[in-house]
C-alpha cells in the first residue's frame, strides 16, 4: 500500500513539478493506485509539505519538509521502515521513554498491543534494548534519529542528563543463557556472526564518514554487487574492513591473543587501499578531524606507549579468573588508550573498535555489532569528546554488550 510518505519521498527527489501519473510510474504501481496517490498529494499540500499549481505538485522547501526528507533518507540508509517510524503515537512513546532511565509497559498509559508494536519495531531497528519481558521493561537509546522524530512531531525532547543504571546484572544473566544456547546451536551462532559482521562493517565505517548505506554494504559484501556511481575508495574501505574483521573473528575463536604483529596485520588488511600507510607505525604528527581537544601521543612516543599498553594487556590476560567488572574496565582502558596513542596515520578508530571486539570475543563475550541507536553516544564518549572519560564509555559499552547478547540469545532460542 502506497503511503503519503512514499509519495513525498519521490516528490522531494524529483525536485520539480510532477503529476500523479509520474508518481505512479516511479512506484511501478497499477492504475488502481492513481486515486490513492492523488489523494496523498493533496494531503501533503494541506500539511504544508507540497505546493500545487496548474502544472502539478512540487515540494515546498521549508524546515519541516527538509526535516521530513532527512528522516526518510536516514531510514533508507539504515534499512529502517520509515512508514513505521513516522507515527505521532510512536513519537509520543519515544518522548516519554527518553525522559526516564528505563520504562515499564504498564507506565506508558498505552494499549499493551501498541506498546509491543513500538518496542518490537525499535528493537529490530537497533534503537532500544529489552531489559525484561515479564514485566516488559525497556531502555530506549537517545540518538539523532529519534530526536529529529520528536522535533518533527513537536514532542518534548527532555532527556535524562546522565545514565546511572548498572547493566552488569543483566549482562551476567544473558552470558549464562548465551553459553548454554551456543553449545546447543554452534552452527546457528556462526551463521549469525556472518550476518552481524556485515552490519558492523557499515556501522563502524559510518563513524568514519563512509557514505555507503547499509543496503549497499549488504550488496557489496554478500551479493558481490557494486552499485553504480560509488567511489572506488569507499567500496575498498568496505571490502578491506571486512577482511580485517574476518581475520579478527577467526583469531578470537581460535584463542589467539593480540600482539603488536597482529595489530599491524589487521591494520594492513583494513587499509589495503592505502598501502603506503597500512600496517606501518606513524612517524608524523596526526590529529582528530573536528576535535582539536583530543590528546594524541606525539610521534616519537608512539612505540614506547604501545609497548606499555601491550605489557598491561599481557599482565591482564595472565590473570586466570577475571570477573566481568574487571574485564569491562580493562576493555574500556584498552580502547581509550589505543585511540589516544593513535599509532597509525589513518584508520585508528576503526581498528580500535576491531581490537576491542577481539578482546571481548576472546573472553567469550559475543559482541559482533554496534546498534544504530548507540552510535551517537559512542562517538560522544570517544573521539568527539573534549576529554577522555572512561566511565562514560563504560556505560555505553555495557549497553552495546547487552544489546548484542539479547539479540543473539533471541535468535538462538
Amino acid at each position: 500500500m502506497v503511503t503519503r510518505y512514499d509519495v513525498f519521498e519521490i516528490a522531494y527527489r524529483h525536485n520539480a513539478e510532477l503529476k500523479p501519473i509520474d508518481v505512479l510510474r516511479q512506484l511501478r504501481k497499477g492504475k488502481s493506485a492513481y486515486h490513492s496517490i492523488h489523494k496523498h498529494l493533496n494531503t501533503l499540500v494541506h500539511e504544508g509539505l507540497l505546493l500545487k499549481s496548474a502544472h502539478g505538485f512540487e515540494v515546498k522547501h521549508s524546515e519541516k519538509s527538509e526535516l521530513l526528507y532527512n528522516l526518510i533518507k536516514y531510514c533508507l540508509q539504515n534499512s529502517i521502515n520509515y512508514n513505521l517510524l513516522l507515527d505521532t503515537r510512536l513519537a509520543g512513546f519515544v518522548s516519554f521513554a527518553l525522559q526516564k532511565e528505563e520504562i515499564a509497559a504498564r507506565d506508558c498509559g498505552l494499549n499493551p498491543r501498541a506498546v509491543k508494536k513500538y518496542v518490537d519495531f525499535l528493537r529490530k531497528s537497533g534503537l532500544l534494548v529489552v531489559l525484561s519481558r515479564k514485566p516488559l521493561i525497556v531502555k530506549v537509546f537517545n540518538n539523532v534519529l529519534l530526536n529529529n522524530l520528536l522535533v518533527y512531531f513537536g514532542f518534548e525532547r527532555t532527556v535524562i542528563a546522565k545514565s546511572t543504571t548498572d547493566y552488569l546484572p543483566y549482562i551476567k544473566k544473558e552470558l549464562k543463557i548465551f553459553a548454554r544456547l551456543r553449545k546447543l546451536n554452534e552452527r546457528g551462532y556462526k551463521k549469525l556472526v556472518d550476518e552481524l559482521e556485515i552490519s558492523f562493517v557499515h556501522h563502524s565505517l559510518v563513524l568514519e564518514g563512509n557514505p555507503i548505506t547499509l543496503p549497499d554494504t549488504i550488496r557489496i559484501l554478500k551479493d558481490k554487487v557494486i552499485p553504480r556511481e560509488m567511489r572506488s575508495e569507499d567500496v575498498d574501505e568496505v571490502n578491506n574492513y571486512q577482511d580485517a574483521i574476518m581475520q579478527m573473528i577467526k583469531d578470537a575463536a581460535e584463542k589467539k591473543p593480540l600482539t603488536m604483529q597482529t595489530v599491524l596485520r589487521y591494520h594492513a588488511a583494513a587499509m589495503q587501499h592505502k598501502p603506503g600507510i597500512g600496517g606501518k607505525i606513524r612517524t608524523i604528527e596526526v590529529h582528530i578531524k573536528g576535535n582539536p581537544d583530543f590528546i594524541i601521543t606525539p610521534a616519537n612516543d608512539v612505540s614506547a606507549e604501545l609497548e606499555m599498553l601491550f605489557r598491561r594487556y599481557d599482565v591482564f590476560f595472565k590473570t586466570k579468573k577475571k570477573p566481568i567488572q574487571q574485564i569491562l574496565a580493562f576493555v574500556v582502558y584498552f580502547h581509550n588508550e589505543f585511540q589516544h596513542i593513535h599509532p597509525f596515520v589513518d584508520g585508528n578508530s576503526r581498528l580500535t573498535r576491531l581490537l576491542t571486539f577481539h578482546i571481548l570475543q576472546f573472553l567469550d563475550i559475543p559482541v559482533i555489532d554496534m546498534p544504530l541507536g548507540l552510535l551517537d553516544e559512542y562517538l560522544k564518549s570517544t573521539k568527539s569528546a573534549k576529554k577522555r572519560n572512561d566511565k562514560k564509555l563504560m556505560r555505553n559499552l555495557q549497553k552495546i554488550i547487552l544489546y548484542n547478547l539479547k539479540k543473539i540469545n533471541e535468535r538462538l532460542s
